[in-house]
């Protein structure tokens, strides 16, 4: 299992152990030091023997490639934009799991519906909700009643 910390945090810690070890410290105190096991620092010193700097390099974890490309996730950007109607659903309110069937039809590529929210996120986009209002609400009815009832029905009119 990797170790947590940066790659560079990773490198200056067995650089230091490697250094200890130069100035004539023991593998268990210099294990202690850099607080690891005294395993880690044998295998670092074996290592620093045969291949030098390059043999205590920390490399990059890469992790699993994504499924779903660069190309793919621009191409859903332009999806998402284009509103949920335009994909063929009733409202435009877009969902984690109408954006996994989106994503299923276009790229052919199945994800669950929990996962989608981290794609939309590294993609910018943030959960929102519609603001909810009366489809029979009347703008004008209700500036006129602001502006003329209210103040009646209020004991001091408005300023």
């Amino acid at each position: 299992m990797r170790p947590i910390g940066s790659p560079d945090a990773l490198q200056r810690r067995r650089e230091r152990a490697i250094a200890l070890l130069q100035e004539g410290q023991t593998l268990a105190a210099a294990a202690k030091k850099v607080r690891v096991d005294i395993r880690s620092v044998q295998r670092w010193k074996r290592s620093f023997q045969i291949k030098g700097l390059a043999g205590i390099h920390a490399q990059t974890s890469s992790g699993r490639p994504p499924r779903l490309s660069e190309k793919n996730k621009e191409s859903l950007t332009q999806v998402l934009l284009a509103g949920a109607k335009a994909s063929g659903f009733p409202t435009d309110l877009w969902t984690c799991q109408r954006v996994t069937n989106v994503i299923e039809a276009q790229f052919g590529i199945q994800y669950h519906f929990c996962h989608v929210s981290r794609i939309l996120h590294s993609l910018g986009w943030s959960p929102q909700r519609p603001t909810r209002r009366a489809l029979e609400r009347n703008e004008e009815e209700i500036k006129r009643w602001v502006n003329e009832e209210w103040p009646r029905i209020k004991k001091k009119p408005i300023a």
